[in-house]
C-alpha cells in the first residue's frame, strides 16, 4: 500500500476536476419551472458557495456539497483536504459546520479497501478540526477513486455573506496565495520539491474558520472562497451577481513560492485553460504567464472578502487576532462599459 500513488488512478485533481463554467452553463440550463419557495435565501440563481434555508427564526441552515479525485498520492492527506474543502463553503457563507456525510467513490478492482479507509479517516480528521462530526454518508462502487462531504451548516440572516452583494469602493482580500493547480500538476508530473509540495498541503488543510468570525462584520459586504474556477473565475461571479467590477494589484496578489518554475517546466494543468476559455472575456488583456496564474484552479483555496472602507480597522483586527496579516489585492469599482469587468494590473 505504501507505493500506491493516488493520482495515478484519476484523470483529474482535486477542485480541478470542476466542470467549467462554459460546459456548466449547458448543463444547467432548463425549460422546466421549479418550485418556488420563499423560505430559500440562497440556491442556483447567484452561483453561490452553497444554498441557504431560512428557518423563520432569524437563523438559517447552509447546505453544501463538494467532492473530487485525488490531488495527492497520500490517502489520509487526500481525504483531508476534500474534506476541508467542502466544509470551507459553509464558512464562505458566513455561518458555521453542524455536521458532515461522506460521498465515496472507491475503485474495489483496482485499490484495496484499506487504502480507502484511510481516505475516511482524513475526512475525519478534518471534520474534528471543524468541531463537527462525521455522520454518515454514501459508497459505491467507481472507476475513479472519489472522496468528499455534502455539510450542513447554520447562520444568523443578519450575518449571511453571499458571492452578489459587493459594493463598489469595497477594498478586495484574499485569505490564501494561488497556485495550487500548479503545484499539484507538477506533484502528479514528479516535478516538485518536497519543500513545495509539503507547502501546498499545508495551505490546503487549512480550515477557512475565519468566515464565521468575520460574518459578524456588518460591512464586509460579500465573501466567497476560491476553488476550481481560479481567483479570475470567482472574481467574475462576485462582478456578475453584485453588478460591479474590479481591479487588481496584480503585484499584491499572494501567490505561492517557485511558481514561475513550475509554469516554465510546463505544469500548468488544463483547468486553468478551460477556466480561461469559459471565462476570459470577463478579464483584461495579460501576459500567459499571468493568466496561468489568475485562472489557476485552487483546491482548498482561500476567502475572497468584500470590505467596506468604514470597517477595515476592525476587519485587521480580528483577521490579526486570528493570525492573519493581510493587504489588499485590489478594488471594487463601478462598471466602465468599454472594459473588462475585472482588470488585472501588474
Amino acid at each position: 500500500m505504501k507505493s500506491i500513488r493516488l493520482t495515478e488512478y484519476s484523470h483529474g485533481q482535486g477542485c480541478g476536476c470542476k466542470i467549467s463554467p462554459k460546459i456548466l452553463n449547458t448543463i444547467l440550463n432548463s425549460s422546466i419551472d421549479e418550485f418556488s419557495d420563499n423560505n430559500l435565501l440562497v440556491g442556483n440563481h447567484s452561483r453561490d458557495d452553497a444554498a441557504v434555508y431560512d428557518l423563520g427564526n432569524g437563523e438559517a441552515i447552509i447546505s453544501t456539497t463538494d467532492f473530487f479525485m485525488p490531488i495527492v498520492d497520500d490517502p489520509t492527506t487526500f481525504g483531508r483536504i476534500a474534506a476541508t474543502n467542502a466544509i470551507s463553503d459553509v464558512y464562505a457563507m458566513g455561518g458555521v459546520p453542524l455536521m458532515a456525510i461522506a460521498i465515496f467513490g472507491w475503485p474495489l478492482d483496482k485499490l484495496p479497501p484499506e487504502v480507502g479507509r484511510q481516505v475516511i479517516e482524513g475526512g475525519r480528521m478534518a471534520c474534528a478540526d471543524a468541531k463537527i462530526t462525521l455522520a454518515g454518508g454514501h459508497s459505491i462502487d467507481t472507476p475513479e477513486p472519489i472522496f468528499g462531504l455534502a455539510v450542513t451548516g447554520r447562520v444568523k440572516i443578519k450575518h449571511l455573506k453571499e458571492n452578489s452583494t459587493a459594493k463598489v469602493g469595497d477594498k478586495i482580500y484574499l485569505t490564501k496565495p494561488l497556485g495550487i493547480g500548479i503545484l499539484t500538476t507538477a506533484q502528479k508530473q514528479k516535478k516538485i520539491t518536497l519543500e513545495d509540495e509539503k507547502h501546498a498541503i499545508n495551505i490546503m488543510c487549512q480550515l477557512n474558520n475565519i468566515g464565521g468570525k468575520i460574518a459578524k462584520i456588518d460591512d464586509i459586504n460579500a465573501i466567497t472562497d476560491v476553488t476550481g474556477f481560479g481567483l479570475g473565475g470567482h472574481l467574475s461571479e462576485v462582478c456578475l451577481g453584485s453588478k460591479v467590477s474590479a481591479t487588481i494589484d496584480y503585484n499584491k496578489v499572494p501567490i505561492l513560492p517557485n511558481i514561475k518554475k513550475y509554469l516554465v517546466n510546463g505544469c500548468s494543468p488544463g483547468g486553468a485553460q478551460r477556466n480561461f476559455d469559459s471565462y476570459g472575456h470577463h478579464l483584461s488583456t495579460m501576459s500567459n504567464e499571468v493568466q496561468s496564474i489568475i485562472c489557476d484552479p485552487q483546491t482548498s483555496g482561500g476567502l475572497l472578502i468584500m470590505v467596506s472602507d468604514s470597517v477595515e480597522s476592525e476587519f485587521h483586527l480580528m483577521m490579526h487576532e486570528s493570525g492573519f496579516d493581510l493587504e489588499s489585492i485590489g478594488e471594487i469599482v463601478e462598471n466602465d462599459n468599454n472594459k473588462p469587468i475585472v482588470q488585472i494590473n501588474v
